[in-house]
């Protein structure tokens, strides 16, 4: 079994927040802060907030092997401000740089979502690492959505899982493998 180190695992979430970084180079303020109607008010502006704001909880509860993704802090600025939020990708770029050296097989606890109680579960680093992977990918999907409704045309591969990707270019028919042929 191959198992990731934590640094590759910060690499793949590297790579997908660079992603969003180069998206927003290329869209302007009014379709990164707006919502269409029929999506809002969950437009590219309100998902990168949230999926910021997992790494941020993530990289807080390192410190103490404690993860609460609940104490999100909701920044309404970073949603609306096209500036901010690349300059807060950019910050958390350099705080998973710098997180690198943590191994991936690093207990943590990480606090049971919208739970009531103080209740913590057992996980690693590396399990929270490819969590986060899966939550950005699947942000970055409704990210597509919402842009592609305003007219935004978008790398294919955008908001796609990695084993999406490798199942459509080994099957004929679909349109990644007709992208590649």
């Amino acid at each position: 079994m191959n198992v990731p180190s934590g640094s590759e695992l910060i690499d793949a979430n590297i790579a997908l927040l660079q992603q969003a970084l180069s998206l927003l180079a290329r869209v302007d303020q009014e379709r990164f802060s707006r919502s269409s109607s029929a999506l809002a008010p969950h437009g590219m502006g309100s998902h990168l907030r949230h999926v910021m704001e997992f790494y941020e909880c993530f990289l807080d509860g390192l410190a103490t092997s404690q993860i609460d993704y609940d104490a999100r802090k909701h920044d309404p600025s970073i949603e609306s401000d096209r500036n901010k939020a690349a300059d807060q990708i950019s910050l958390i770029i350099r705080r998973l740089q710098a997180a690198s050296w943590v191994p991936s097989d690093r207990a943590v606890a990480v606090r049971m979502d919208n739970c009531a109680l103080d209740i913590y579960v057992n996980s690693s680093v590396g399990r929270e690492l490819q969590a986060l992977t899966s939550h950005t990918i699947h942000h970055f999907a409704l990210i597509a959505v919402a842009l592609r409704l305003h007219g935004v045309e978008l790398e294919h591969s955008f908001g796609m899982s990695p084993s999406t990707l490798r199942f459509q270019s080994a099957t004929p028919g679909t349109p990644s493998a007709e992208a590649s042929s």
